[in-house]
C-alpha cells in the first residue's frame, strides 16, 4: 500500500528537515491547511512512519519506492548553434565562468544521493573521460548513431535504465540544484509556466501533461529535465523501441515516446520550475552574453 499524496509530501518535508518541524512550518513547506497536516500528521504516527516529529526507520522504507535512484544523461549531440566553441569541446564540456555546464547538474545528483550516473556520449566522446576524476562513479554508454539519428538513439542505448530516474539533457546550465529532488510522487517534467512562448511547451490540464508543441500561449516551457517511477521506466523500456524502429522512428526526440506517439499509456505532470533555476546556452551569441571572457 502506497502513501498518499498529501502523506507523501509531510514525510519528504520532514525527513529533509535537520530538526522536527512545527504544524506551521509544514503549512509553509506544503501549502496545506493546518487542519490537512493534523490528520495526516495523526495518520502517518498511527502508521509508525513518524513518532516525535521524527521520520522512523518505517517512515524512511516508505519512502524508498519513489526514491531517485540513477540519472541518465543525453550527452551525445554535436551542439551546431554552438560553434565555434563545440568544434572542440562537446556542450556540455564547455566552460560557463569556469565551470563546465554538465558540473552544475552532476553536483544537483550527487547533492541528492542519487549514486548510479550514466551518460550517453557520442561525438568527441573521450573528452567526457576527464569528468572521471572528479566523478569516478560515472558510467558511460557510447551512441555511435549520434550524427544520423535525433536523441532518441540515446534512450535507445538507456532504455533498460528508465526506472526510479531522472533524464537529463546535458547542456543545461543549472543555478537552483534544488529543484534536483531527491523523491517524487510519480514521473514528472520540469517546465515554466509562461504567457506566451515560441519554444518547446506544454499544455496542461489539473497538473497533467496533454499535449507536447512548440510556441503556445498560457502554457508550460519544456525544460530538459525529467522523472520516470518505476511502472512508467519499465514502459519506456518497450515503448523507446516501437517508435525508434517505426516509420521516421530515428528522427523523433526521445520524449515524444511519452507524451506523443504512446501518450495514452502515461501520465506524466508538470513540475514548476523558476525562469532563473536553470539557463539554456543555445547559441555562441548566448554565451558570450552570459560569459564575457567569451567575447574576445
Amino acid at each position: 500500500m502506497g502513501l498518499s499524496r498529501k502523506q507523501f509530501a509531510i514525510l519528504v518535508a520532514m525527513k529533509e528537515a535537520e530538526t522536527p518541524l512545527t504544524q506551521r512550518e509544514l503549512e509553509k513547506k506544503t501549502d496545506f491547511s493546518l487542519g490537512t497536516i493534523n490528520k495526516v500528521i495523526k495518520e502517518l504516527s498511527e502508521e509508525g512512519l513518524i513518532e516525535n516529529g521524527v521520520v522512523t526507520e518505517k517512515g524512511v522504507d516508505a519512502l524508498e519506492p519513489y526514491r531517485a535512484k540513477r540519472a541518465v544523461f543525453i550527452a551525445a549531440g554535436f551542439g551546431s548553434r554552438m560553434v565555434p566553441i563545440t568544434l572542440n569541446t562537446p556542450k556540455p564540456l564547455v566552460r560557463v565562468h569556469g565551470k563546465r555546464i554538465i558540473d552544475t547538474l552532476l553536483d544537483a545528483c550527487v547533492d541528492a544521493g542519487i549514486e548510479e550516473i550514466y551518460i550517453v556520449r557520442g561525438y568527441l566522446a573521450e573528452q567526457f573521460d576527464q569528468l572521471l576524476y572528479k566523478y569516478p562513479n560515472l558510467r558511460f554508454l557510447e551512441n555511435p548513431m549520434f550524427n544520423e539519428a535525433n536523441n532518441i538513439s540515446s534512450a535507445m542505448l538507456a532504455r533498460h535504465l528508465l526506472s526510479n530516474s531522472y533524464v537529463f539533457e546535458a547542456d543545461l546550465l543549472l543555478s537552483n540544484p534544488k529543484i534536483i529532488t531527491k523523491y517524487h510522487y510519480t514521473s514528472d517534467f520540469l517546465a515554466i509556466p509562461k504567457d506566451r512562448t515560441d519554444d518547446w511547451c506544454f499544455a496542461v490540464k489539473d497538473g497533467v501533461i496533454k499535449e507536447e508543441k512548440v510556441g503556445g500561449e498560457n502554457c508550460w516551457q519544456m525544460v530538459g529535465i525529467s522523472y520516470w517511477n518505476k511502472e512508467d521506466g519499465e514502459k519506456l523500456e518497450k515503448d523507446v523501441p516501437s517508435v525508434y524502429d517505426g516509420p521516421g522512428g530515428k528522427e523523433r526526440y526521445w520524449e515524444q515516446v511519452p507524451l506523443v506517439y504512446c501518450k495514452d499509456r502515461y501520465k506524466v505532470e508538470v513540475r514548476e520550475c523558476k525562469e532563473e533555476d536553470i539557463v539554456e546556452i543555445d547559441t555562441f551569441r548566448e554565451l558570450k552574453e552570459i560569459d564575457k571572457s567569451y567575447d574576445v
